[in-house]
């Protein structure tokens, strides 16, 4: 509440008329991270509603789109230093609808509903441990990191969401329906989300390099990744998780190795 007298706020109104400017106005582009992050909780809770509807496709191509909508919104906000600690917020509830809520709910819909009480008791293990992995990030955003750390602390909500969705990959591709196997998809969810709150740590792209003289590979590669993902997007995503569980598995293990 303004507590100035009205003689003063009306003075501040004539000043602000007579210099044709208002201090507190905020260039739009600044709410453009904000704009990209409703996007992808748009994109999050639309998933929930195919989710519902049966739509299964369409619900696993929502929640990637919010992953890609969850790495642009950040990359805005730093190049146009946008940041601020109202986006960070709303990215933060936007990750939880988007990379917990939404897949628990398609997955619950997709092959847990014949595991009766059992099946929804993993996906809330899932949701949940999302929360929890979020809310520890919040309360850590502002400290500095440890020196020579380049890597997170536990699974990303966005990559513990594709891994969720693991068992949808498989069945959607037609290597595996596994539709028929609702106790062993309910465990895997709930070991998933034990991955996103655990203290093991984790690739982070920006501790990823590539030697100059072999870029150029890596763009081919890039490339024929992309060819593949359109015409075989299910199997790819399929892949794509399995590689990044083995390179959990990699960390894991050096990361014991260290402590002992």
């Amino acid at each position: 509440m303004d507590e100035r007298a009205p003689h003063d706020a009306e003075r501040g109104s004539e000043r602000g008329s007579d210099q044709g400017t208002d201090q507190r106005r905020l260039p739009l582009l600044n709410l453009l991270p904000n704009f990209i992050t409703l996007l992808g909780l748009c994109a999050g809770l639309t998933a929930i509603r195919y989710a519902i509807d049966g739509r299964y496709e369409l619900a696993a191509g929502l929640i990637l789109l919010a992953a890609v909508l969850d790495g642009m919104d950040g990359l805005v906000a730093r190049k146009l230093n946008a940041a601020s600690h109202f986006g960070a917020e709303l990215d933060s509830l936007s990750d939880f609808v988007c990379f917990g809520v939404a897949p628990a709910i398609l997955i619950y819909h997709f092959a847990l509903q014949s595991a009766a009480g059992l099946g929804w008791l993993l996906a809330l293990v899932f949701a949940l441990c999302a929360c929890l992995r979020l809310a520890r990030f919040n309360v850590g955003r502002n400290a500095p990191p440890p020196p020579g750390r380049a890597y997170f602390v536990g699974v990303p909500a966005p990559a513990g969401a594709m891994l969720g969705l693991l068992p949808l990959f498989l069945t959607l591709s037609g290597l595996w329906d596994m539709r028929g196997l609702p106790i062993l998809v309910a465990l895997y969810l709930a070991f998933v989300g034990l991955l996103m709150i655990s203290r093991l740590p984790t690739l982070s792209p920006k501790s990823l390099s590539v030697p100059r003289n072999r870029a150029i590979w890596l763009l081919v590669g890039v490339a024929v990744l992309a060819g593949a993902a359109v015409t075989r997007p299910w199997l790819v995503l399929v892949l794509a998780d399995l590689a990044y569980l083995a390179v959990l598995a990699q960390g894991a293990y050096v990361h014991r190795r260290r402590l002992a």
